[in-house]
């Protein structure tokens, strides 16, 4: 099955198609762009340019991937409602998966980031070997001077998180539940703060690890779902609640 997988939670604006089946999970085609400021004006023609790469077109998809965050309101809702309104129109159903989880599946159990020519294809249930007993804390810059974090074990399984705190914070639980390394952008970006070891790769959600999330949903043709948002926080700009009087 053809499966379109988009992503904008992060600065890293991402659309790709990759191919379910039985036997595994393949990427066929891969967009990604770094601009905190330009999801919207980027997905759309990614969209556009991974179906063009592999001869297809819209109609030819069978289901549609796409992170949840957490993320900044404004980019995250593009990748969603992107990915709600082609679900919609096409009659395709829709999966979420959480962003940081495309990023802390590779990194936990052993694999690399959305780059790597070694996650094009992975058959069904196939994975290196992580070493045991290694836990990873992915952080992704919230802006603020917060990250938004999680932790996984050796497994790749989630077992804190998601959320939203200044790194400090992030750097207890870290301690408390024994994390060996760090990796995102976050982590990169307060290093120094999280006083852990980093890994270079992935900085951003692998397209490969949310579809791989995702693929038994796919495969087992489960009904669509209602695409919430993690945003964890209000959002910077919010609706008054009453008017103000301008007469003295």
């Amino acid at each position: 099955m053809l499966v379109l997988v988009v992503d904008s939670s992060t600065p890293a604006v991402t659309a790709a198609l990759v191919e379910v089946t039985a036997d595994g999970v393949a990427v066929r085609a891969h967009r990604c762009t770094v601009d905190a400021r330009a999801h919207g004006e980027l997905l759309a023609p990614q969209v556009e340019a991974v179906l063009a790469e592999v001869g297809a077109r819209p109609g030819d998809l069978g289901a549609i991937v796409v992170g949840l965050g957490p993320g900044p309101f404004t980019g995250l809702r593009v990748g969603l409602v992107t990915a709600a309104t082609m679900g919609q129109v096409l009659g395709i159903p829709t999966y979420g998966v959480c962003s940081l989880d495309g990023i802390g599946h590779p990194s936990a159990a052993g694999t690399t980031g959305s780059a790597s020519l070694r996650e094009q294809s992975t058959p069904a249930g196939e994975q290196d070997a992580p070493a045991r007993d290694e836990r990873v804390l992915v952080a992704a810059d919230a802006r603020r001077k917060e990250v938004y974090w999680a932790v996984y074990d050796d497994s790749g399984q989630r077992i804190a998180g998601p959320a939203v705190d200044v790194p400090a914070v992030a750097a207890a639980r870290a301690r408390e539940l024994a994390v060996t390394a760090a990796v995102g952008d976050g982590a990169h970006r307060y290093a120094d703060v999280l006083g852990l070891p980093l890994r270079g790769e992935p900085r951003y959600p692998a397209v490969f690890a949310l579809a791989t999330l995702a693929a038994e949903r796919i495969r087992a043709g489960a009904p669509g779902e209602t695409l919430t948002p993690l945003y964890l926080r209000r959002p910077d700009a919010v609706a008054a609640t009453s008017r103000k009087s301008v007469l003295p």
